[in-house]
């Protein structure tokens, strides 16, 4: 029997495509999956998130009356949406003569690879901007365990850059995960067997319930530990990872990745679109720092 091409079975390949798709997608992208997420309401194209100053208290005097008036200091971020997409031709001899399950799923991979990554790298790309650009570290430092122990308490006790060298900087919050190139995790992991029974640190540990089970590394004291490769290495070898609270920054989502088809007669093929509609943005800058050090690869040898 001739080979054919029909709608009913480009169908299924789209399907087959955008399943694969959206699971890789989901299972690959740490930064995105750590941060706050807002769903964008039908009909609106900006959502004001209220952010609100601290507050102090103060010692009161029987019978007097309070005197020191205080604002909200609110202010607001507006969050926006912006689409993002890609496109695949889909040519009729390819879907006669290479229709298989695994073929489709292995495009839908790839896809939902590059979408991670997308994602990843637009969350990953405020790091640098947390705590008004401050940040621990500096270009070709290595970082010991010793160093993210001690970013850790600084970020909680209060304390600028570590490249400044000063007090002011970085305002004090409590960091409840860390984000880190595999390469400058690596000093750190390598050095764990020495790290010692008194710590609370638990290296490779197996949660197999959660989505990011596959990138956690470590935890210590109070704060989870995860790797992304997908952050970048600048030209010097060095990256940028971060400490943060999950309200640092917010994923704003308009639509999820979804696909349309469009028959392109004189290509000989179907156009899939894959398209989504997200923004992500800083929430509380104060709530977050990143974390620069050197990112060069181990050696194997």
């Amino acid at each position: 029997m001739p080979q054919s091409t029909g709608t009913a079975n480009l169908a299924s390949i789209a399907g087959r495509i955008i399943k694969s798709a959206r699971y890789t997608q989901e299972a690959n992208s740490p930064s995105w999956q750590l941060i706050e997420k807002v769903p964008l309401p039908r009909g609106k194209s900006t959502v004001r998130w209220p952010k609100f100053g601290t507050f102090t208290i103060s010692d009161l005097v029987d019978g007097q009356d309070m005197v020191d008036e205080q604002t909200l200091g609110m202010t607001f971020v507006d969050l926006t949406a912006t689409e993002r997409g890609a496109k695949i031709i889909l040519t009729d001899k390819l879907v006669r003569e290479w229709d298989t399950t695994e073929a489709y799923s292995v495009i839908g991979r790839q896809f939902g690879t590059a979408a991670a990554r997308k994602q990843d790298r637009d969350t990953q790309a405020l790091y640098g901007a947390l705590s008004g650009s401050s940040r621990y570290g500096a270009a070709g430092t290595a970082m010991t365990f010793a160093i993210y122990a001690g970013g850790i308490a600084r970020s909680r006790g209060g304390g600028g850059s570590s490249t400044a060298g000063n007090s002011t900087g970085v305002e004090p919050f409590d960091p409840t995960y860390a984000v880190l190139h595999p390469h400058q995790a690596y000093p750190i992991t390598r050095a764990a067997t020495a790290i010692g029974s008194g710590t609370s640190m638990r290296v490779n540990d197996v949660r197999e319930e959660k989505m990011l089970n596959r990138f956690f590394k470590f935890s210590f004291n109070g704060v989870e530990a995860y790797e992304s490769k997908n952050i970048n290495i600048d030209s010097s070898g060095d990256a940028i990872g971060v400490l943060a609270q999950r309200d640092a920054m917010v994923g704003l989502t308009s639509i999820g990745w979804k696909t349309e088809r469009e028959r392109d007669a004189s290509a000989r093929g179907t156009e899939v679109n894959f398209v989504s509609d997200y923004g992500v943005t800083e929430l509380d800058d104060r709530h977050g720092v990143g974390l620069l050090y050197d990112a060069a690869a181990p050696a194997v040898t």
